[in-house]
């Protein structure tokens, strides 16, 4: 009989928090709406800074739409981002990838040059890169705890290492004075 209990083997479901939700819909949408704003009022004329608003608008309106787009399949409510299944062979799985535990060689949280969303990185033992993307709806400490708790007792030692030492070196943990929760290194 396996030594993991039955709450061990349920899957850990990873959903985006409310208040990221809310920022992102008001950062884009509300960038949005400001440059549709600013376009129409730099239509009119009417202001000695017509020119400058409707030059603004016009910049702006591609980035903002475009940011837009990229962010349209995480406006479902309820999404889950990825999945973790717990245990010794434990493995983090999304729609479109998955990786075990044991094979991770370094992961990491970056942010994506092309859409600017911040995404997990995943490198294997296997010179594998896998992407999880989470639309900038999980904050970055969330994701430290979560590798943290999950993810780091079954890794490999190198593996481990590696993610001692980013924890370690990380400049917003360091000012944030962040505590590990179940791991002292």
């Amino acid at each position: 009989m396996s030594s993991q209990t039955a709450a061990d083997k349920d899957p850990i479901k990873i959903r985006g928090n409310a208040v990221m939700y809310i920022w992102m819909f008001l950062f884009i949408f509300g960038g949005l709406i400001s440059c549709v704003v600013l376009i129409q009022n730099g239509l009119k004329f009417e202001s000695d800074y017509a020119l400058i608003y409707l030059g603004g608008g016009l910049i702006f309106f591609p980035f903002f739409l475009y940011e837009a787009i990229w962010a349209l399949p995480s406006l479902v409510p309820g999404k889950v981002l990825f999945t973790i299944i717990p245990g010794n062979k434990g493995k983090i799985v999304s729609k479109k990838a998955e990786v075990e535990f044991f094979d991770i060689k370094n992961i990491d949280y970056k942010r994506n040059p092309i859409n600017l969303f911040n995404e997990i990185y995943v490198e294997t033992f296997d010179e594998k890169r896998i992407k999880f993307k989470t639309y900038n709806l999980l904050h970055e400490v969330n994701f430290y705890d979560i590798v943290d708790e999950h993810v780091y007792p079954h890794m490999e030692e190198n593996a481990k290492v590696v993610w001692n030492r980013k924890i370690t070196n990380d400049q917003l943990l360091k000012s944030m004075e962040y505590k590990r929760r179940n791991h002292e290194i």
